[in-house]
């Protein structure tokens, strides 16, 4: 079977987040490239590099068969004609009860190659309560 072509980096996301809700191992990998450089590190969890790992990473948070609803918020997109970087607040629940997860702050990276957009980096982190910020958020921490 042939991996889909996604022709922007948002279809590649957008099937991402897809796979990620309906616990689709085959469609989430059909978005990752087939490299060994990918790398995905989970909340609070080690740095993943390489497809074979990052396969065996998602077949372990997808086994359990729960049904999530992912809502993407404050997207922050910067492109060019290869590369995309999207900076997104993930709000993630389980279907079954409603129960939502902390917030969590997501980095997804996508190439452009010959077979259209694919995902290289998933990078997810608990986002931090905006209080310890003051009443001005930084965009920029540094």
């Amino acid at each position: 079977m042939s991996k889909p072509i996604y022709t922007s980096a948002a279809d590649a996301e957008a099937a991402f987040y897809e796979a990620l809700s309906r616990g689709d191992l085959e469609q989430m990998m059909s978005v990752w490239a087939e490299d060994e450089e990918v790398v995905c590190i989970h909340p609070g969890g080690p740095r993943i590099v390489g497809l074979a790992a990052v396969r065996d990473v998602w077949r372990q948070i997808l086994s359990g068969g729960e049904r999530l609803t992912v809502r993407l918020a404050h997207a922050v997109v910067t492109s060019n004609a290869v590369m995309a970087m999207h900076s997104v607040f993930e709000e993630i629940s389980l279907e079954s009860d409603g129960r939502r997860s902390a917030p969590i702050v997501a980095t997804n990276v996508y190439l452009r190659g010959a077979l259209g957009w694919r995902m290289v980096v998933h990078h997810a982190s608990p986002a931090p309560d905006p209080t310890d910020f003051g009443e001005l958020s930084p965009r920029v921490v540094h």
